[in-house]
């Protein structure tokens, strides 16, 4: 006979835990990259501005719940080097209440590694704090250079970037189903420290600069002491006029916004960023001269507006169309009449959210509205787009809470240099991943299809009890 154990009521809940250690991962980036403090203030007025201008969507957030994230709401991104470092993130991230979602392979952009976004899947968790944090794991076997991936694993082999603290409080949350309150700030301060910047090189100079050469993203994961997170990303309203904003307040904003053009009813992630930061490095051959100091660039600011999750129908649909803008030019998001071709090819794409819903392209949560009065003898089962149309209930768009593959490699390349395209076969090795990982990730469209079936349900037992 089994017990489903309940955690005591002095655990800390998951969502708590994760609410705290973005709250402490936000200060320390802050402190390492002043910039991304300026870039928060930015995000906020831009914010404020909109929910000002817009009433209707300020009602719409204010109704879901998605104003209260809103403000709390972040993404990191971070890269491991091995499949125990990224089983151990897994079992980290868990005691924070973040699962693996998606799988990304990112080698068909020329970045040899492939990832996941650990992130709260449950409708409740998300509204209570939707941290995410894109995972990514370097693909070794893409260095074509034998003996240098020989050198790069020995590095990778010697170095532990949990420390003794975290391991032993992750192992204490699997067995108790949970951590006190004291031991969860224990938690949130030593596994920070897998987090932090490090500017002391685990490697030569030599070193460091032959992995340079085989792809600038290998010498960031391979070396240093831990993968430090490289951005932080607030949510704005308005990617268009932060991205405006930035460079009167010092930032080098990148050419184009990433993700779809412009629109009414925004669909997906639209992602910017500005240039990665170029910071001093010391080599293990430093003496106390300048010989054996380097210059890294590797962290740098984004932000992001995020749009309605789009349906498997939805996102052939835009996989197409970018296909369509892809091939009119190679040069793709670096080509100048690049946004002009997007949003022609976009056109394609329905804008209201009617239209959306009707062509089964995007993702809707589904509640009765408490003021409307329900009449007799309605058919719970019916007409949907009637019920809406008359008030009785409300359909809000799902948020898209993941990523974009061909994003996710463009603010890449925009960070690492433009030239440096690497192409590497387009070989999706998800089973080598959740091997490594020690899980199977969500599949995020089946998740937005739960969502928005358990709504509609819900919807349905609500008017089936008020109509009898």
């Amino acid at each position: 006979m089994s017990h489903t154990h309940q955690p005591p009521a002095s655990f800390v809940t998951a969502n708590e835990i994760r609410t705290r250690f973005s709250r402490a991962m936000s200060e320390m980036y802050r402190k390492e990259v002043p910039q991304y403090g300026s870039l928060v203030e930015l995000v906020a007025e831009v914010n404020a501005q909109v929910l000002l201008s817009q009433p209707a969507l300020h009602a719409q957030m204010e109704r879901t719940g998605e104003l209260e994230r809103l403000d709390v709401e972040r993404h990191g991104a971070i890269r491991v080097g091995t499949p125990e470092e990224l089983a151990t993130l897994r079992r980290l991230f868990a005691v924070m209440g973040m699962e693996p979602v998606g799988y990304y392979d990112l080698s068909v952009a020329g970045v040899p590694v492939h990832s996941t976004a650990f992130r709260p899947v449950s409708d409740e968790a998300l509204l209570a704090n939707p941290f995410r944090v894109f995972t990514s794991l370097l693909r070794l076997e893409l260095i074509t250079d034998p003996a240098l991936r020989e050198q790069a694993s020995a590095i990778l082999a010697q170095r532990n970037i949990f420390t003794p603290g975290a391991l032993a409080l992750i192992a204490q949350a699997e067995k108790q189903g949970g951590l006190n309150d004291q031991d969860a700030n224990t938690f949130v301060q030593e596994a920070l420290e897998t987090f932090r910047w490090h500017s002391d090189a685990t490697v030569d100079a030599a070193t460091y600069e032959a992995l340079q050469q085989a792809h600038r993203l290998i010498a960031d994961v391979v070396c240093f002491k831990g993968p430090h997170i490289n951005h932080l990303t607030p949510r704005t309203l308005d990617i268009d006029t932060a991205q405006d904003g930035m460079p009167a307040r010092g930032m080098d904003a990148k050419d184009v916004v990433e993700g779809p053009p412009r629109r009414h009813c925004p669909i997906l992630l639209r992602q910017t960023s500005f240039k990665a930061l170029k910071e001093t490095i010391r080599f293990t051959d430093a003496d106390d001269g300048a010989h054996g100091q380097g210059a890294h660039t590797a962290r740098f600011g984004e932000i992001e507006q995020r749009g309605v999750a789009l349906t498997r129908k939805g996102r052939a649909l835009y996989d197409e169309l970018l296909a369509q803008v892809r091939s009119m030019g190679s040069a793709g998001s670096a080509a100048p009449d690049y946004t002009t071709r997007l949003e022609r090819a976009f056109a394609q794409f329905p804008d209201e959210h009617v239209a959306l819903r009707q062509q089964g392209l995007a993702f809707y949560r589904y509640s009765l509205n408490a003021e409307a009065t329900v009449p007799a003898g309605i058919d719970a089962d019916g007409d949907l787009e009637g019920l809406i149309a008359q008030g009785i209930v409300h359909a809000e768009p799902i948020t898209y809470e993941d990523f974009l593959p061909v994003s996710a490699a463009g603010i890449f390349q925009s960070n690492l240099g433009g030239d440096e395209q690497k192409h590497y076969q387009a070989n999706a090795a998800q089973q080598v991943f959740e091997a490594a990982l020690g899980a199977a990730v969500h599949d995020e469209i089946a998740l937005y299809a739960d969502a928005q079936a358990r709504s509609l349900a819900q919807v349905r037992s609500a008017l089936g009890g008020a109509a009898a």
